[in-house]
């Protein structure tokens, strides 16, 4: 056997230890900004559906506000008294409050989990 044939042989042993060697590397650098990509999409997907419905809650929470003012307002006049109406618009949400409480929570509790876990896994 010829000498310079094994030093060409280890060179091109060599050539394609170092090509895999590179491949592997960009392989994994890429494996991770695809990684961070992802993290990414998911955190800003996450975050739009937080602020969105944090927007149309609060929309919610003023309609109803205005609306309880306004039967309150409407109930005390058919009373006679402004603050019946007040009284009574309040004890509706305590009784409201207590049905969803004691018979609602698990239910509602679930619900929300079940919405939390699929917006993560999404």
């Amino acid at each position: 056997m010829d000498p310079d044939y094994k030093v060409q042989e280890m060179d091109e042993k060599e050539n394609v230890l170092s090509s895999l060697l590179d491949s592997i590397e960009e392989y994994g650098k890429t494996t991770f900004e695809l990684f961070k990509l992802k993290r990414l999409d998911k955190a800003s997907d996450i975050a739009g559906t937080v602020i969105s419905r944090i927007a149309a809650i609060i929309a919610f929470i003023i309609f109803l506000l205005m609306a309880n003012f306004g039967a309150a307002f409407w109930l005390g006049d058919v009373l006679g008294r402004i603050w019946y109406g007040f009284f009574v618009v309040a004890a509706f949400y305590g009784l409201l409050g207590i049905v969803v409480y004691f018979f609602m929570h698990k239910g509602l509790k679930k619900i929300l989990a079940d919405m939390i876990i699929h917006q993560t896994l999404k």
